[in-house]
């Protein structure tokens, strides 16, 4: 009997110590995941330290690629913006007659308004634009001391009338210049000696957009060549560290060590380099903008849109894409030379 309870016991103890057993390996299996990319992460850290100089000269390489990257991008927006606001402040000037009527103006402005192109048009007789010239001419006291009543007079009838046209479409003004041409009303007002300004401000539109086309087609190209070099720079550096670690290698598979774990500081490292290089990058440009930025103004680039997004809590958005496209890079580097050198060593 006291066997039989003493049995009992020990059966119940066993259980007890295999519960406790079975919890704390599902506890460590739990953890084990998390030790294994801690120690992951240490190795990377580690080898990223041990080949300093080949892991400079990668994050360099990178970082040049990555400002040559935004440079493109921004060289594209701001050239684009440029362009597009100097469309929208163009407007066609129809010289008209002097001393036109504000109701012929009305007329007329009735007649080119039914295109379908026209945005505004804005009119001004002799009189007002005779009141133009003195506001502008307000601080030459010479002009403003001849223009006495008579002369005023004379200003004002040899002084055309005038029509101011903002379209939605500067690249496409046929069937303005054709109702211009043609309409019988506009040929009866219309000053012979002044033509309408269609194409003013068109070549400088044309060279913009050309500098646009080829800062992006130029940056893209450039930018590469660069890409290509940083790849070959950080799949040589990660090359040389299997080859350099190859001992360390074959112990970590005799001991059993899984494919992950041994290429799993490989790719830290890589991923190291790219987000120093993102940092330094973002860094770089955004500095970089900001102080060209009042210069590319004074000469009318419009850089108000690239200038909000730096200058706004968009600017962590703005390092976050660098350090991704960092990584990106670096470890697509090192999955190519991990695949080709890795189980060879």
């Amino acid at each position: 009997m006291v066997e039989e309870i003493t049995q009992k016991e020990k059966t119940k103890k066993l259980k007890k110590a295999a519960k406790k057993g079975l919890k704390v390996m599902r506890k460590t299996k739990a953890h084990h995941p998390l030790r294994k990319e801690a120690r992951i992460i240490k190795y990377g850290t580690s080898g990223f330290a041990r080949n300093i100089w080949l892991s400079s000269a990668a994050t360099i390489v990178m970082a040049i690629t990555l400002i040559i990257l935004f440079v493109t991008v921004i060289a594209s927006v701001v050239l684009t913006n440029t362009a597009e606001m100097m469309r929208d402040k163009i407007d066609i000037t129809i010289y008209l007659k002097p001393n036109t009527s504000e109701q012929t103006l009305d007329n007329l402005t009735e007649i080119i308004s039914t295109d379908s192109n026209i945005k505004s048009v804005e009119t001004s007789t002799s009189e007002e634009e005779y009141e133009k010239f003195i506001a502008e001419n307000a601080e030459s006291e010479e002009i403003i001391n001849i223009l006495d009543d008579e002369m005023k007079a004379i200003m004002i009838g040899k002084m055309q009338s005038t029509m101011r046209v903002k379209v939605y479409n500067v690249d496409n003004l046929d069937s303005i210049k054709d109702l211009v041409a043609k309409n019988q009303t506009f040929q009866k007002y219309i000053d012979n000696e002044k033509a309408p300004t269609y194409d003013v401000n068109q070549a400088e539109i044309a060279t913009i957009t050309s500098w646009a086309r080829i800062a992006r087609t130029g940056g893209i190209i450039l930018a590469a060549v660069f890409l290509v070099i940083s790849v070959l720079i950080i799949f040589s550096t990660i090359r040389m560290a299997i080859f350099s670690r190859r001992e360390e290698i074959y112990m970590m598979k005799l001991v059993g060590a899984d494919k992950s774990f041994i290429r799993g500081p490989f790719l830290v490292e890589a991923e190291i380099c790219g987000i120093v290089a993102g940092l330094i990058a973002a860094t770089v440009s955004y500095f970089g903008f900001m102080h060209l930025a009042p210069k590319l103004s004074g000469y009318g680039i419009n850089v108000d849109t690239i200038t909000d997004i730096l200058s706004s809590n968009k600017l962590i958005l703005v390092y976050l894409v660098f350090i991704a496209m960092g990584i990106v890079i670096g470890r697509v580097s090192a999955r190519l030379a991990v695949s080709r050198y890795l189980y060879k060593a």
